[in-house]
């Protein structure tokens, strides 16, 4: 974000258009890869993005933000560091800390170096080249983690001097040939010029020749005052779509000093293209722009306006989110398989299959702990077809429940029931579904029960 999060820089005004068409050679076989103009897994899942933007380099001790903001449904956490040009640099073990809570939270970490925010116009911001210049110092903390982590090079990389804009595509392929040739194999996401808003247009017409030159790059529009109109939002997102190119909302508002955005248009119209959205951000704003907070003092439980909206709301983040791949949720590869399946057996069984385990069963696994709590995930297996699940334990004596995602989680006494949400009660037989939660007390795994609902 053009960012006052004590630290904000400054607005961006109209939009213009132009025109383009493309497609995309499909590439890679292991982590996040583009394909068909779409993010997917190494299986060939969609994943549709549906995080919130955390900053981690200002408030590196609000470590409990990565499970409060999986609490309420996210995917995805887009994380703040800073390569130390402009703020305190986020060393490699911190880095390294940061991708490890989420994947102990069932995240996807969006990795963004800040300080490149609004070059050419903010004297402050760093180069594109600086950028990745931090992130081969920090490389050998994320080797291996492409199923984990997307790397988003610079956050916001020009302001609005057109002179300088203009270098936008080429300075974007150099930093992106930088990282390939250093080994760098994970998915990209390159920020739009203008504070990220493009009203210059320039992403829109140059993003073919960034996608030319490397098939595994995902473009982010941030979405503030320029995009107030809904047709805006639906030209900008369309034209993306229409041409294959890869594209997420990587930040937008509900409101903001240089306009009020049309939220609930680019939630609508992201969920109906199938795209990613990512919205400015969990806690800690300053400098006027407080109204972007969603929860206030970094607590989960006091929910502004703004986090009951992208949360709570129509097309939000607790109704369209799903759980990436990598740990266990849903998805359906974009092609089908090529190899043909095996011949079925040519005898029938004597007797119809008994199901000696009900309707569905219910594995609870302790995933994580620490001294006094713990964070455990309960796997739902259906063994007929299900339209809603109820999940049933005693906890042991002196264990409760924190927090919980996935699921409408309630405790009575030493009971606690959990059923499914709106988006994870139908299950086909045969199939699973996930749900986790964050204990205090001892990690010792209860006997869940499982029946239709």
């Amino acid at each position: 974000m053009r960012t006052r999060i004590a630290l904000a820089l400054g607005a961006a005004l109209a939009l213009v258009a132009s025109l383009f068409a493309f497609s995309l050679p499909a590439h890679a076989d292991t982590g996040f890869r583009v394909q068909d103009g779409r993010l997917v897994d190494a299986a060939g899942n969609d994943f549709l993005i549906r995080g919130v933007s955390h900053a981690h380099t200002w408030y590196t001790h609000q470590t409990g933000s990565f499970a409060d903001i999986k609490s309420l449904g996210a995917n995805t956490v887009r994380v703040v560091l800073s390569s130390g040009d402009r703020w305190n640099e986020n060393s490699a073990a911190d880095v390294e800390n940061v991708v490890s809570l989420c994947k102990a939270n069932r995240l996807v970490c969006m990795l963004e170096v800040h300080d490149t925010t609004g070059y050419g116009e903010e004297g402050a911001a760093a180069t594109l080249d600086e950028a990745v210049d931090y992130w081969l110092r920090i490389q050998d903390v994320l080797h291996g983690e492409e199923d984990h982590v997307l790397v988003n090079i610079g956050n916001e990389p020009y302001g609005n001097d057109q002179s300088v804009n203009q270098a936008w595509a080429a300075d974007t392929i150099d930093a992106v040939e930088r990282l390939r040739a250093a080994g760098f194999e994970h998915t990209l996401v390159v920020d739009a010029p203008n504070w990220g808003q493009d009203w210059q247009g320039i992403m829109r017409r140059d993003a073919p020749q960034v996608a030319a030159a490397d098939d595994n790059t995902v473009f982010s529009i941030h979405m503030y005052g320029v995009y107030q109109q809904e047709s805006t939002v639906i030209s900008y997102l369309e034209h993306f779509v229409n041409a294959g190119l890869p594209l997420i909302v990587g930040e937008f508002g509900h409101d903001h000093s240089d306009g009020d955005p049309d939220e609930d248009a680019i939630m609508e119209h992201t969920r109906r293209l199938g795209l990613g959205y990512v919205g400015w951000s969990w806690s800690g704003n300053g400098g006027g722009v407080e109204y972007l907070d969603m929860v206030e003092g970094f607590d989960v439980n006091r929910l502004t306006p703004w986090g009951e909206r992208i949360f709570h709301g129509p097309d939000g983040i607790g109704e369209t989110s799903v759980e990436a791949p990598i740990y266990g949720g849903g998805g359906e590869p974009t092609d089908p398989p090529t190899e043909e399946p095996s011949e079925p057996p040519t005898e029938e069984p004597s007797e119809p299959p008994t199901d000696p385990e009900g309707e569905c069963t219910a594995e609870f696994r302790v995933t994580n702990e620490w001294s006094g709590g713990f964070q455990a995930e309960v796997e739902v297996t259906a063994h007929t077809a299900l339209t809603g699940w109820v999940v049933t334990w005693t906890s042991p004596s002196g264990q409760t429940v924190a927090h919980s995602w996935n699921t409408d989680l309630s405790t009575s006494g030493g009971t606690v029931t959990a059923r499914n949400v709106a988006y994870n009660g139908t299950v086909a037989a045969g199939a699973a579904t996930t749900f986790g939660l964050i204990g205090n007390g001892t990690a010792v795994a209860p006997d869940p029960a499982c029946a239709a609902a």
